[in-house]
């Protein structure tokens, strides 16, 4: 998938992904989006491993990017994320999220999130369901 004019607005903008280092990379399939992060100092939890909560919002910022990719002129907001956590990663290390789309209908998004170490082992699975909505433009 596509996800360039995604990571540019990303990139223009404050926000967690920039935070806690996340770097989004398209993927030649037309149904999943990938993003990397290396544990360093602002997502690990006290005793140098990669916060479970870090990891949940990779998975969900991963499939944002791609309900946003799939979904140009509307935004997508995650509304239920759920996760389990098999393996830890020191400081240092670098894991990759794979997002994948299961779901693509009107509203509602199912992504089903892999999330790996440098050696391919399986950290994380991700559940993330997203909502897509068009935005309001007040004033």
């Amino acid at each position: 998938m596509d996800i360039e004019k995604q990571k540019e607005i990303v990139n223009s903008t404050p926000g967690l992904s920039r935070t806690l280092g996340m770097e989004f990379i398209s993927t030649p399939e037309p149904d999943t989006v990938m993003a990397k992060m290396e544990v360093n100092d602002s997502n690990k939890q006290p005793f140098g491993f990669l916060s479970g909560g870090a990891s949940l919002a990779l998975a969900e910022n991963v499939a944002g990017i791609g309900s946003l990719a799939l979904c140009p002129g509307k935004i997508s907001v995650g509304i239920h994320v759920a996760g389990s956590h098999v393996k830890a990663v020191t400081y240092g290390g670098t894991v990759t999220a794979l997002a994948r789309l299961q779901h693509k209908g009107r509203t509602l998004h199912e992504w089903q999130v892999e999330i790996r170490d440098e050696e391919g082992d399986l950290i994380s699975t991700v559940h993330v369901t997203n909502y897509v909505l068009t935005p309001r433009h007040d004033k």
